[in-house]
């Protein structure tokens, strides 16, 4: 299994240093997609270590490190001029041997000192992976390039295309755990490092690497995920700052961030990228240090949002199914309460009498409201009630009494009842109410059985969830305290989850 290979050959390279899983995590995935990667930081925090480690998980790969300042030249980086060429063809050929031409990892520190001669070359060698030296284009065997600063580009200064090559990002911190800054305290390192020779990768398995990538599926979730990133990136708010700020990720980032995608499904034997090889991404996504927290915040929100719209929907239709029920079960109560006199009335949706001939449309009284009113000409005061219109038909009124133990719909106008045996008196005015037929009219929701198992639903949105968390907690690529960020953000989700499936009892209350 391709997985637990890699796995393994991450355990090899960090053996013997601390705290920097997440660097060799992210630019060995770097590599094998053949994209690059920028560690910011202070230095002595082993940015340069990432780097060594990593030219050891291929086989027979060349480095070339620098430590680039603003008196750097492209000789000095790319091979000094030919001179024999020179002098022979009147060629300008630089001889690359040893230099970043001819290198599998290049390590580049203090990136953003380097002159313009240098960056401009460094955004054909990173995007295209070829170096012009002469009339001739070489093809570059680089595998991976890791750049390191310990500052952000300076606006301004024409940074911007070359800051956008490094796909990867990441904050390299010192040793945060006690434990293990005593072990690097008293580590003397006289061990060897060394990567088994069958964990390392060949040339020729990471070219036959590079081709399968590209046929390697998206699945239709992932890009729902990727669209709603894209869309949440134009307004993110940032911790003390109460403007919203718009995040730009250009359409060449993306694609590479795709092919990032496909080289985690492809080392962890998966033929398509699925929604588990997301999380890493918001690496790939901030443009300032202050965006990363929040962006991962909206790569876990979106990377859920399918269940939280799921887990919407079922509370919609349970809570439209729990009126439903208790409308019934109101309506049998009326039913069995039922005066005689009122034998002969048809209900409508189970609880509603027809007034009819009402002026201004159809006209529906609630029946146990109608039972209940004053007999017209009696020495009893008239009813207090409302009439509104139905929120879910046009045209159609529905009066109530009221006595204020529930709020008045907007719109409902104040009027005074009583009844005599077939009649409701609104205002003084007659209105005869509609005897027994056929037909029926359901106002509002419709009270019957949806047939819809709710418990059986939650299980399963419970049960797809848990094992999404689970596949992320499983991706070899996702770093723990993302894992404790997921785990912190699915338990809510479980807490609405929970809290609907209680509400299931109303259906039978």
């Amino acid at each position: 299994m391709l997985k637990e290979r890699i796995q393994q050959l991450m355990d090899a390279l960090n053996s013997g240093i601390y705290e920097k899983e997440n660097e060799i995590a992210l630019s060995l995935l770097a590599a094998v997609a053949g994209e690059s990667i920028i560690l910011l930081g202070p230095p002595g925090v082993a940015k340069s270590m990432v780097a060594h480690r990593l030219s050891a998980a291929f086989a027979g790969a060349s480095t070339f490190e620098y430590l680039m300042s603003r008196f750097s030249t492209p000789d000095e980086i790319f091979g000094p001029v030919s001179i024999s060429k020179l002098k022979e063809s009147d060629n300008y050929e630089r001889v690359t041997e040893g230099y970043l031409p001819t290198a599998d990892v290049v390590f580049l520190d203090e990136i953003w000192k380097a002159g313009p001669a240098i960056q401009n070359t460094l955004l054909t060698v990173i995007n295209e992976k070829v170096f012009r030296n002469g009339n001739r284009l070489m093809q570059l065997p680089l595998k991976l390039l890791i750049a390191a600063s310990n500052e952000l580009p300076a606006q301004g200064e024409g940074l911007e295309a070359l800051w956008d090559r490094f796909i990867v990002r990441l904050e390299s911190r010192s040793i945060r755990r006690e434990e293990n800054f005593d072990r690097m305290l008293l580590d003397n390192g006289t061990e060897d490092f060394s990567v088994p020779k069958k964990l390392q990768i060949s040339s020729r398995e990471y070219a036959q690497w590079s081709n399968t990538l590209d046929s390697l599926k998206v699945s239709n979730n992932v890009l729902k995920v990727i669209h709603q990133l894209r869309k949440s990136l134009q307004s993110i708010a940032i911790d003390g700052n109460d403007e919203l700020r718009t995040v730009y990720v250009s359409d060449r980032r993306w694609k590479n961030i795709v092919r990032l995608l496909r080289a985690s499904a492809f080392l962890q034997d998966r033929a398509e990228v699925a929604l588990e090889d997301l999380l890493p991404v918001y690496n790939c996504l901030w443009q300032e240090p202050e965006e990363r927290n929040e962006i991962r915040r909206i790569v876990i929100r979106s990377l859920f949002m399918a269940f939280n719209d799921r887990l919407e929907r079922l509370k919609r239709s349970l809570g439209d199914d729990i009126k439903l029920a208790r409308a019934a079960r109101a309506a049998n109560r009326i039913s069995s309460r039922k005066l005689e006199r009122d034998a002969d009335k048809r209900l409508y949706s189970n609880f509603y009498y027809k007034v009819q001939n009402y002026p201004d449309g159809d006209c529906y009284v609630m029946a146990r409201d109608y039972q209940s009113l004053p007999a017209h000409g009696g020495e009893e005061q008239d009813a207090e009630g409302i009439l509104y219109q139905d929120s879910k038909h046009q045209n159609v009124f529905i009066l109530r009494t009221y006595d204020g133990s529930f709020s008045a719909p907007l719109g409902s106008a104040p009027v005074m009842l009583n009844r005599d045996d077939n009649n409701v008196y609104i205002l003084g005015d007659c209105y005869a109410i509609e005897k027994a037929r056929e037909a029926n009219l359901l106002l509002g929701a419709v009270a019957t059985d949806s047939g819809r198992n709710y418990e059986k639903e939650i299980d399963a949105l419970a049960d797809d969830l848990r094992s999404l968390e689970k596949r992320i907690s499983e991706n070899i690529f996702v770093f723990e305290e993302d894992k404790q960020r997921v785990a912190e953000y699915v338990r809510e989700i479980y807490k609405n989850i929970a809290l609907t499936r209680q509400d299931t009892l109303k259906l039978y209350d």
